[in-house]
């Protein structure tokens, strides 16, 4: 059995107390089992591990519980990762912790920053000639400056468009 998290295929979801070591470069999902839905409560990855009470043991367990309502509804699911780094486990792990923000993960999601720059310009853009709307002729307002560019927004028909900075 699997299920896919993202682009990846995670081999389970199996009851967490039926898991036994050992386990090995792989990155992990605690699962909350609710009727034929699994919800992610958190995300995690491991080094090695031979110790049967790793999960047991995890700061998060309780949490775990919390959120799963009972210790029979958490489950399992594991993608082995034997032939890559830890940095590229580690850059699984916050692909999922951003996109599913798993509940007892709260503390370990990574924080994202946007992909543009917001360039701020010392010159009045009210000072710039106007731009006129080509659906309806009216004018159009600057409605924010980005790094290399300009997005305006007609005052009429609320179109946008983008004009690259000179």
């Amino acid at each position: 059995m699997s299920i896919q998290i993202l682009q990846y295929e995670f081999l389970g979801p199996i009851p967490l107390e039926e898991w036994g070591p050992p386990m090995e470069k792989l990155v992990y999902l605690i699962l909350s089992r609710d009727k034929d839905k699994f919800n992610i409560i958190y995300a995690g990855e491991c080094g090695k591990t031979d110790d049967k009470a790793f999960f047991v043991q995890h700061s998060g367990y309780k949490c775990w519980i919390q959120h799963s309502g009972s210790e029979k509804s958490i489950h399992l699911a594991i993608l082995p990762l034997f032939e890559f780094s830890d940095e590229h486990r580690q850059n699984i792990l916050n692909k999922i912790l951003i996109h599913y923000k798993p509940a007892c993960n709260s503390e370990d999601i990574p924080i994202t920053k946007p992909d543009y720059v917001v360039r701020h310009s010392k010159q009045n853009v009210a000072d710039e000639e106007k731009h006129l709307c080509l659906c309806c002729g009216s004018e159009m307002k600057p409605e924010k400056q980005l790094e290399k560019s300009t997005l305006f927004r007609c005052i009429s028909c609320g179109l946008s468009d983008t004009r690259i900075d000179s």
